[in-house]
């Protein structure tokens, strides 16, 4: 069953992509529900999608989409497991890896945004804080407390 529900999703995504389109989008789910009127999709129970060395799990991930084109990823997390992002970056040697309760991936934009106990890792540096703004085209991290103050912004870099 498992297998065939891959398959299927494989099937229905192929004119859908994110920014890796040479490669088919894997997906992986408990429950699944396509309302293609609205262009969203949303996969929920350890939900991972995997599209070249693109990788993002979490609880429920949502794809929104126009005109069949994906514009939109947020990944949720729970309290005992974050959401989880993951990409090779052209321009880098290095992975960038992230992890936080909830990450929005706008792809028009380049911008990975991660609310909540927000992490992110690309080479030696690691970045810590409540927001975390990650520009993929300028390679730019804006980081920034949690609205209660409860999360400070930490960071550590390899000179």
């Amino acid at each position: 069953m498992s297998r065939i529900l891959s398959i299927i999703l494989l099937l229905s995504f192929a004119s859908y992509a994110l920014p890796d389109k040479r490669v088919p989008m894997d997906v992986k789910a408990y429950t699944v529900v396509i309302d293609e009127r609205l262009g969203l999709n949303t996969y929920t129970g350890n939900a991972s999608i995997t599209q070249g060395s693109l990788t993002i799990s979490a609880e429920k991930i949502q794809i929104f989409s126009k005109k069949q084109v994906i514009t939109k990823v947020i990944a949720t997390g729970t309290k005992k497991k974050l959401a989880y992002y993951k990409q090779n970056q052209s321009n880098q040697s290095n992975f960038v890896g992230a992890v936080a309760q909830k990450i929005v991936y706008f792809i028009d934009k380049q911008l990975v945004q991660l609310k909540g106990k927000a992490h992110l890792t690309q080479g030696f540096e690691s970045f810590s804080g409540g927001v975390l703004n990650y520009d993929i085209k300028e390679e730019k991290i804006v980081a920034n407390k949690s609205k209660d103050g409860t999360q400070r912004v930490k960071f550590k870099i390899k000179l």
